[in-house]
């Protein structure tokens, strides 16, 4: 036994060293290979240095050059780069980069690689030839992964080792093109091709511009020949946060802000800890005690007491994050009804905002028209569910304040003016510091993504902002073109502040003068309808995207258009304050018009399924349809009220759409910049994949919804305890 167990041992002996030897072997043979590929390199480079073009080597690599110059906008590029039109500097890496690629030097071959060439899918506008970043980085330095020199590999392995003999950087540069072979959907700038290109960094944008401008004018770009696209050149990235970035006078008010805010929730976490007696911490260091201190002794002020604590984070979070059963006389559909349709138009966004990004843009509207896809194409309709509710809450809390009724009633003229200025305000101070500071934000990011992102970004609002900011805190933005707002998603907003002032202005008049005020709003709302027939059929409004985005400033975000369901949830409101049109309905019957309000909501959302009806038709479907589906909306709130409902009615009044509504403010507001950030700092296009594009709307709710807490927290919770503390004219608890 022990003779059979040494014989195993001196067998496992020698297959082990003869392993060993033939692993040697390979390794020998790898570093021969690899030297000798190097050597080749190495005498290529100079035979190339030479110009010698009697060498064979270089005979047999330049019949690649005639297809080089078509297919590769940076062989191009080197082609016409010459003395005259470029630097020396820029000139002679410009042909070493020519040079490396014809003879296949490693580091060439990876610049080729990483600079962008047509991929397919053109036709159904596939304009992003975005290359590589990451490849052109592998340029500037050998690429950091570790390979086993075990295996036989088929690669040169200088590709990973090899870098550039100069420095270079990654560059996009834009072209807009006018081929008839790609679809046009008309939805602001499509046409522009965006080209990546690993460039020498010495090559100033301006010669690269130039040097595309020759390249493209002498005819080499070979798909302008069968597409027939005859670029022209518009700007160039270079992908670098300038300094002017950090000079815009937005960025040091936000700064300002963030750093104020920030102080003010230290200051009214200092003074929780006053109000309970707490010793400082004892591990604070002297200074900081010191501070802590200073701080004490100036918040013995009570006014400054009463503004600080508006900003107690613990208090305001608790004030969010808290949930009850829901009391007599509210109407908790509402938090439902408002929850589900910030998420609902956060989703629409989030494939609006994947069209500037996406690989074909064809496809994704196709996919928009089909019936499975309407409830999110149709997202937009839901606008019109906020405005409802506003009208109906507007309304219904004058109506149900008699304390305020009397004192219009008992008023002048001048007392009327004061006390609706006093409304106006609370309601800024409860709205205008969140939007403010969104605004501020929306104009850094814009201005950020718009030196670093790879894509051509069609909503220049770091430009339109310090223009129009003024119509923005007038909120009047949507009176103006729809193109020329900042943050065009507040048109809503600014809507909405329009339609407040209106209704207070009927609800003062018909608190003095009922029969006037009755007499304006149907006479505002047969106006509204008037008006949107004449606007539908004088710019031939129909259902597809192209005309709902041309028609955007005379329809869309017209407060003429869209105040029709403020008007209905207003005089709903009536309806229901005064114990108008009651009817005794069996619990059948009521339960039946419940799910005939659902199916009724439901069908509005899905009657854009067919988008080439004729004009009449479209606008009689885009006014009337409008007008049924707020009176779903009406149904379901006043029906809420009364305390009747169905299965799907008590999801709706769930304790926990309490929490979100609160944060649905903030959710609208903040939506669409979230996902224009993100989309813009990607590296490469977008696919569409229903699939993905689930996940990817799950990413961006839980995104949004936690900067939503943050922002209000900060910026909206503080206002709007001020506003209460005003209106309660006397200390708020902390």
């Amino acid at each position: 036994m022990e003779k059979h167990w040494r014989s195993l041992l001196i067998v496992s002996i020698l297959a082990f060293v003869a392993d060993a030897a033939v692993n040697e072997s390979t390794l020998r043979q790898h570093r021969y290979d690899y030297g000798l590929f190097n050597a080749s390199m190495e005498l290529t480079t100079e035979v190339m240095a030479t110009d010698i073009p009697e060498k064979e080597g270089y005979t047999v690599q330049s019949r690649h050059e005639p297809h080089l110059i078509r297919s590769s906008v940076i062989f191009g590029l080197t082609k016409v780069a010459n003395e005259s039109n470029v630097s020396p500097s820029c000139h002679a890496h410009l042909k070493q980069v020519q040079r490396g690629i014809l003879s296949k030097q490693p580091w060439a071959i990876k610049v080729l690689d990483a600079s962008g060439t047509k991929p397919s899918g053109f036709v159904f506008g596939q304009n992003y030839w975005l290359g590589s970043r990451e490849a052109c980085r592998g340029v500037q330095g050998p690429v950091g992964i570790t390979l086993s020199r075990n295996y036989e590999r088929v690669m040169h392995y200088s590709i990973l080792t090899q870098s550039a003999p100069f420095e270079m950087d990654y560059r996009v540069i834009y072209l807009r093109h006018r081929s008839p072979w790609q679809v046009e959907i008309k939805v602001m700038s499509e046409q522009v091709l965006h080209i990546g290109l690993c460039l020498p960094s010495a090559c100033a944008s301006e010669e690269v511009k130039q040097l595309a401008r020759d390249y493209v004018a002498g005819g080499s770009f070979a798909e302008d020949d069968i597409f027939d696209m005859q670029p022209e050149v518009l700007y160039m990235k270079d992908l670098k946060l300038s300094e002017r970035f950090y000079q815009r006078l937005t960025f040091r008010l936000v700064v300002a802000t963030v750093l104020v805010t920030g102080a003010l929730m230290l200051c009214a976490q200092q003074l929780r800890v006053a109000k309970r007696g707490d010793d400082p911490d004892p591990g604070l260091a002297p200074v900081e005690s010191e501070i802590w201190q200073a701080m004490d002794s100036i918040l013995k002020w009570q006014p400054l007491q009463n503004f600080v604590s508006c900003f107690d984070v613990a208090h305001n979070w608790r004030k969010i994050s808290a949930t009850r059963a829901n009391q007599p006389g509210e109407i908790p559909i509402m938090n439902g009804l408002r929850s589900v349709c910030a998420i609902w138009i956060l989703i629409f966004h989030v494939l609006w905002y994947m069209y500037f990004t996406v690989h074909h843009k064809t496809v994704l509207i196709s996919y928009a028209e089909k019936v499975f896809f309407q409830y999110v194409s149709s997202a937009p309709l839901l606008v019109d569910v906020f405005f409802t509710i506003s009208g109906f809450l507007q309304t219904y809390n004058f109506l149900r304040n008699a304390q305020q009724l009397e004192a219009v009633r008992r008023n002048g003229l001048w007392g009327n003016m004061k006390l609706f200025g006093k409304l106006l305000f609370h309601r800024y101070l409860r709205l205008g510091p969140l939007y403010l500071v969104v605004m501020g934000s929306v104009d850094l990011a814009f201005a950020y993504i718009g030196d670093v992102s790879v894509f051509h970004i069609n909503e220049r609002f770091d430009e339109l902002c310090p223009q129009h900011w003024w119509r923005n805190l007038l909120f009047i933005q949507n009176l103006f073109d729809h193109r020329e707002m900042c943050a065009n998603w507040s048109w809503s907003l600014a809507c909405d502040m329009q339609f407040f002032l209106l209704a207070n202005i009927v609800l003062f008049i018909y608190a003095r003068h009922p029969k006037v005020g009755k007499v304006l709003t149907i006479s505002g709302l047969l106006a509204t309808i008037t008006w949107s027939y004449g606007i539908g059929i004088t710019n031939k409004f129909e259902f597809s995207f192209d005309s709902t985005y041309a028609t955007g400033t005379q329809i869309y975000t017209s407060p003429f258009v869209r105040v029709l369901p403020y008007i209905v949830g207003a005089i709903a409101a009536w309806c229901l304050q005064e114990q108008r049109f009651q009817m005794e309905l069996s619990e059948q019957q009521t339960r039946w018009l419940w799910h005939f309000s659902l199916q009724v909501f439901l069908g509005c959302i899905y009657s854009t399924v067919k988008r080439d009806l004729g004009h009449l038709i479209t606008i009689s479907l885009f006014v009337l349809g409008r007008a049924l589906f707020s009176l779903t909306v009406c149904w379901m709130i006043v029906g809420s009220a009364s305390g009747s409902g169905v299965w799907w009615s008590r999801l709706l009044e769930a304790k926990c759409f309490q929490h979100l509504n609160r944060l649905s403010y903030a959710i609208y507001l903040l939506n669409p910049l979230v996902i224009a950030l993100v989309y813009s700092l990607t590296s490469t296009s977008s696919a569409v994949d229903p699939f993905l594009l689930s996940v990817i709307c799950c990413g961006f709710t839980l995104i949004v919804y936690l900067a939503s807490i943050a922002f209000s927290l900060a910026f909206e919770l503080p206002y709007s305890n001020l506003s209460s503390l005003l209106l309660r004219g006397k200390p708020k608890a902390a």
